[in-house]
């Protein structure tokens, strides 16, 4: 693959002594693109406030283009694409933070079916009940065509990038290393199914090791990305606290599953909870909270899930063919006979079947909804 200009000048603006994530992105906006700043001249970059004279002379005196090259020429042999702020697919909500980061290398693709990703992160040691309570609510937001955003570290995060997948459903995972530096490295089977279907993101140069001080960076993306942020379990100084407290910062909506109070796992997330995220019981608590707070952009955004059936391997036929028939809506028992031209007996088996696999819901007068 080959990259394009924007590429090129954004990843030496973004490389240049003094050239921060802020200070980049105020360059953008005065000038429009990374080539538009290497063309300004000392004088015009000098008169943006913050900038001062050293770096306006960094940027014009630039001339390390070879090493810039190579850098290029060993992004396309790994198969990895860079995407600056200029390009239309760098994701909008991401370039609204404060420090955006100028470049990201990704494995995958965007698909329209992001638009509404939410991320569901917590402890690298989850109880059971945190790791069924990460499944359930992936693969329930992944059914209804939300696209599940975590940092593929083992827990929780790999719990809910697996069960999104499972689901049928979309997953973008946000590295705090290199994008070819696998970490955890048990997790390479579930990195590469990822790139089958979302996306590997990170903001740091091939080869960069998972260092400590990497991880808040990364969570900042993971937040950035998202709509809102959906805590499972964290101690009480958990990094998935870090994130919600990004999110919040960035005006996205917290979420918190309540946990056992005698559990130092749920210290973190109860906290957040009496400091007013939205308590989790279900799927359902952060679709409403998301419709109520995104209005007509979520009704216009959100993908049709009915198409998140097709493709998963977990349902029969029949399964399939009935799931189409029902909706968030109830469904009375007797439209789905009807529209699926299933015998009743046969629709009540596959109904009760969806059930136990977390599906659909009944509820009162022989109703259903997609769960």
């Amino acid at each position: 693959m080959m990259m394009n200009d924007s590429s090129i000048y954004a990843l030496a603006l973004s490389q240049i002594s003094g050239i921060g994530n802020v200070t980049y992105k105020r360059l953008i906006d005065r000038f429009g693109s990374a080539r538009e700043v290497f063309d300004a001249g000392k004088k015009r970059i000098s008169e943006i406030p913050y900038i001062t004279a050293d770096k306006a002379g960094a940027i014009v005196s630039f001339d390390n283009w070879e090493s810039i090259k190579e850098q290029i020429k060993k992004v396309e042999d790994s198969g990895v694409k860079i995407l600056s702020m200029e390009d239309e697919e760098y994701p909008q909500k991401l370039k609204m933070i404060y420090d955006a980061p100028p470049v990201l290398y990704i494995k995958g693709n965007f698909a329209e079916d992001d638009k509404i990703p939410v991320a569901v992160v917590g402890s690298r040691h989850p109880s059971t009940y945190g790791s069924l309570s990460a499944e359930k609510i992936a693969s329930g937001l992944a059914r209804k065509g939300v696209t599940v955003v975590s940092g593929m570290a083992m827990g929780i995060d790999s719990k809910a990038h697996r069960a999104a997948l499972n689901a049928g459903g979309r997953t973008i995972a946000v590295l705090g290393s290199g994008i070819d530096v696998i970490y955890p490295s048990e997790n390479k089977s579930l990195y590469n199914d990822i790139i089958k279907n979302g996306v590997v993101i990170s903001e740091f140069s091939l080869g960069t090791r998972p260092e400590p001080s990497n991880f808040p960076r990364r969570n900042r993306i993971i937040s950035g990305l998202s709509v809102g942020v959906v805590v499972v379990e964290s101690t009480k100084k958990g990094g998935a606290l870090i994130t919600a407290e990004l999110a919040l910062k960035e005006n996205r909506e917290v979420f918190a599953i309540p946990g056992n109070i005698d559990s130092a796992r749920s210290q973190g997330t109860n906290k957040l909870i009496q400091k007013g995220a939205k308590l989790v019981e279900s799927v359902d608590d952060i679709m409403e909270e998301l419709k109520y707070n995104l209005g007509a952009e979520f009704n216009l955004e959100l993908p049709q899930q009915k198409d998140l059936f097709i493709n998963d391997d977990s349902l029969t036929d029949a399964e399939k063919k009935t799931l189409v028939c029902l909706s968030t809506e109830s469904v009375h028992v007797d439209t789905v006979i009807e529209e699926s031209g299933f015998k009743s007996e046969v629709v009540l088996k596959i109904l009760l079947d969806l059930e136990l696999k977390g599906f659909v819901k009944q509820i009162p007068g022989k109703n259903f909804v997609l769960n």
